[in-house]
């Protein structure tokens, strides 16, 4: 006889996102051999392809050549800085993009960010830090990509189609990172709750919050003001409520 065996929608999501972590290609960018060699080590440890460029231009002829699931992008590259290389790949794709950067070099960090980067990792950083960043960022955009939910999200003019991540305000596209995405989602999901910075953190993110700087997030909700707002300075959808979070202030039709 033959048998049927059922599998439940999320179950299979959850299938799925697992496999397509264990067969991440990642592009790390840093200039320094040593380093370099050791993620390399590292990140194929656990099961990933990785390609290793030194140079802006080793990694855009790479990124041109290939399809990556991830990229690690040192600031400081010998012709260059991965901030041009950010923008450049944020024109036409929304792959994660994690900055490798200084402890000491906040402005990079503010800067890598808003470039369009979805995360950092601050030098010198544990492997194990590393790691769970690459899951947690690779993880969400497949869970974004994956969705099976058919139905958008709509509120003052702002649409969030969910399956194709992607964002309308008055019927034109506006460009975002996975990061930001998310981080918009979580708010307009919850519209007139107040969610607080570790919340919003947890569900975007989903790891242990003592890898996350506040700024991080700062830096997203001020790109997304400056991509939504009609006056970025005076927001009306995204509100903040001092020392605790934000909320959206939209109606969610």
């Amino acid at each position: 006889a033959n048998v049927v065996l059922s599998v439940e929608p999320f179950l299979l999501a959850a299938y799925n996102s697992a496999e397509a972590l264990s067969l991440l290609h990642i592009l790390v960018v840093e200039d320094d051999e040593n380093l370099a060699n050791g993620i390399r080590y590292a990140l194929e440890q656990e099961g990933w392809n990785v390609t290793v460029a030194q140079t802006l231009s080793e990694a855009m002829s790479a990124y041109e050549r290939n399809s990556f699931d991830l990229i690690l992008l040192d600031v400081m590259l010998p012709d260059g800085n991965g901030f041009e290389l950010c923008k450049k790949i944020r024109e036409h794709s929304n792959v994660p993009i994690v900055f490798l950067t200084a402890r000491d070099e906040e402005v990079n960090v503010v800067m890598g960010l808003e470039s369009g980067g979805d995360d950092y990792v601050a030098k010198p950083f544990r492997l194990r830090e590393l790691i769970s960043r690459i899951k947690a960022n690779a993880r969400k955009h497949n869970q974004s990509v994956m969705t099976q939910d058919i139905h958008r999200i709509k509120s003052c003019d702002i649409i969030l189609r969910l399956t194709e991540v992607r964002v309308y305000k008055h019927g034109r596209e506006v460009l975002v990172t996975p990061t930001e995405f998310r981080v918009l989602r979580t708010l307009m999901e919850n519209p007139g709750v107040l969610m607080t910075r570790e919340q919003i953190l947890q569900r975007v993110w989903d790891i242990d919050g003592d890898y996350i700087d506040d700024n991080t997030l700062s830096v997203h909700i001020r790109r997304l003001r400056e991509k939504l707002e009609d006056l970025p300075s005076q927001p009306k959808l995204i509100t903040t409520v001092r020392n605790i979070g934000y909320r959206w202030s939209g109606d969610k039709e």
